[in-house]
């Protein structure tokens, strides 16, 4: 690892905020949430504690600068790859919370589309002083594609095999509300000319927690809300607005979730625990 990066290794930040009855009601409006009212959604808490740089300080890309928090890596991809999340206290509305993350390991690696940084974060939420819900998060780092990905073909699913099922169609306007809840303005979610022409994805691209978050709520519709005491994902590969994504379950002493893309590829992997 190269000394520029590995002095970023147990950088660490605190970040403030409340559990708002508004927010939960457009978040909830937001996901079409199963979770009844009065209880706040597993998978609300990326909602909370978020980065709130000034517009003229950010990228190109829409994402904030490089560096402060998170090291200066200059691959100019940035994804986050996957999550750890163990749920150990409900979040309550007007909670007052505070969120300690850390930068725990930074890896750099080579793959089949040339070099990676994978940054590892952990997060630590704590809700009117009791620890609620502890994370560890990897975001990836990568270079840029130079040819536009097809955009990949719908066709009949099967889906038979799984007990738990559930098909939605993400539209602009899902992405637009979840980019406004999480304040995340990276553009490949909601400016389609620069997703195609810079980023060169044929659509506009599903928020990796947002797929998340909806297979929490397949959790929430099956077996009530904050029912899941561990969740884990990866993403394996993007969701496009206006093609289907099949949000499928199979309960068991673990709990083993997919969502699946309209070609049936695996878009994000995950296991769930009661």
């Amino acid at each position: 690892m190269s000394d520029a990066l590995g002095a970023w290794r147990g950088t660490s930040q605190t970040l403030y905020d409340i559990v708002g009855a508004g927010a939960l009601d457009r978040f909830r409006a937001t996901i079409q949430s199963a979770t009844p009212p009065g209880a706040v959604p597993q998978g609300f808490h990326w909602c909370l504690c978020l980065p709130d740089t000034s517009t003229d300080a950010l990228g190109p890309d829409g994402h904030p600068p490089k560096g402060g928090f998170l090291p200066p890596v200059t691959l100019p991809r940035r994804m986050w790859a996957s999550s750890e999340v163990q749920f150990r206290a409900p979040l309550g509305v007007s909670a007052r919370v505070e969120r300690i993350s850390s930068v725990a390991r930074i890896t750099e690696k080579s793959g089949a589309t040339g070099p990676l940084v994978f940054v590892d974060v952990e997060h630590t939420t704590r809700a009117d002083g009791i620890e609620a819900i502890v994370e560890r998060q990897t975001i990836v780092y990568r270079t840029s594609g130079t040819e536009r990905m097809p955009l990949p073909p719908s066709r009949a699913l099967d889906l038979s095999q799984w007990t738990w099922r559930r098909s939605i169609t993400p539209d602009p306007v899902l992405l637009f509300r979840y980019s406004a809840m999480t304040f995340n303005s990276h553009r490949i979610h909601y400016d389609l000319p620069y997703t195609i022409a810079e980023e060169h994805y044929p659509a506009l691209v599903v928020h990796g927690p947002l797929v998340a978050t909806l297979l929490l709520d397949l959790c929430a519709r099956e077996l009530g809300a904050d029912a899941i005491s561990r969740f884990t994902f990866r993403m394996l590969s993007p969701a496009f607005a206006g093609q289907d994504l099949h949000l499928v379950g199979e309960p068991g002493d673990k709990i083993e979730l997919r969502a699946l893309g309209a070609d049936g590829r695996t878009v994000v992997s995950a296991t769930a625990s009661r």
